[in-house]
């Protein structure tokens, strides 16, 4: 049997499954790089699950292992993700999937917090907000100027000038909470919103702003009709574009 053909992890392969007649429903999968903690990630699953109706995963099991990795074992959700099943959508299926997708969102603008910081008063954990690395925490921050002095580090080689008007345009940071989402979807509707790692509570701008990161067509596509339905915040996403082109 071809290396390829077979799972690094269990050692399963299509051999195996044609000889013990059983068909795996078990998806491993892996992260290219530490963009937060399944301990995070489980932590945030249960907060959602006690504050709002948003489908997640239900958890199986959670524990770190000696070398400090985290293993998070969950139900997985029916369906496909969102970038698997969207070539097949119609325009009106996605327009009621980013509209579910908006209502469960909304149940987070509730929520607030008076500083910027994922549960528990821990640091935020955003390569896309702060640059620098993956896994590497900021915060938690309790004014727009903390937030500035953040962000603005990688802007060092930008005339003052500039980065003073930059500055004066960025939005106040009024808090909410962010997510990162992948969403399978199960005929047509959203059956469950993922990949909680990273989430926390962030300017409430940047849940508008974040979306304009688009990796493809199809994602900015997606982003700009989640964006319809959302709450506008045109002023942080400008700002953004903005501080981004720097």
């Amino acid at each position: 049997m071809a290396a390829e053909n077979t799972c690094s992890a269990c050692s399963w392969s299509p051999e195996r499954k044609k000889h013990c007649h059983y068909n795996s429903h078990i998806k491993i999968f892996y992260e290219a790089s530490d963009r937060g903690s399944s301990n995070f990630e489980y932590r945030n699953y249960q907060f959602l699950s006690e504050n709002t109706s948003i489908p997640t995963p239900q958890i199986v099991d959670l524990w770190e292992e000696d070398n400090g990795s985290y293993f998070l074992l969950t139900i997985r959700i029916p369906g496909k993700p969102l970038n698997e099943a969207c070539f097949s959508l119609s325009e009106a299926e996605k327009e009621n999937i980013a509209k579910q997708t908006a209502d469960y969102l909304m149940q987070l603008r509730g929520i607030q917090l008076s500083q910027m910081e994922i549960l528990d008063g821990k640091p935020l954990y955003s390569v896309f907000l702060f640059g620098g690395e993956f896994g590497e925490g900021n915060g938690p921050l309790t004014s727009d100027d903390e937030l500035w002095n953040e962000i603005s580090q990688c802007l060092s080689d930008v005339p003052e000038e500039i980065r003073s008007k930059l500055r004066a345009q960025m939005p106040t940071a009024t808090l909410n909470t962010f997510t990162h989402a992948t969403l399978p979807i199960g005929n047509g509707n959203v059956t469950g919103i993922l990949d909680w790692e990273a989430s926390g509570f962030y300017p409430v701008w940047w849940e508008s702003a974040c979306p304009s990161l688009a990796y493809c067509q199809e994602d900015k596509e997606w982003k700009a009709l989640l964006r319809k339905h959302m709450p506008d915040h045109t002023d942080g996403r400008n700002f953004w574009s903005n501080f981004r082109y720097l």
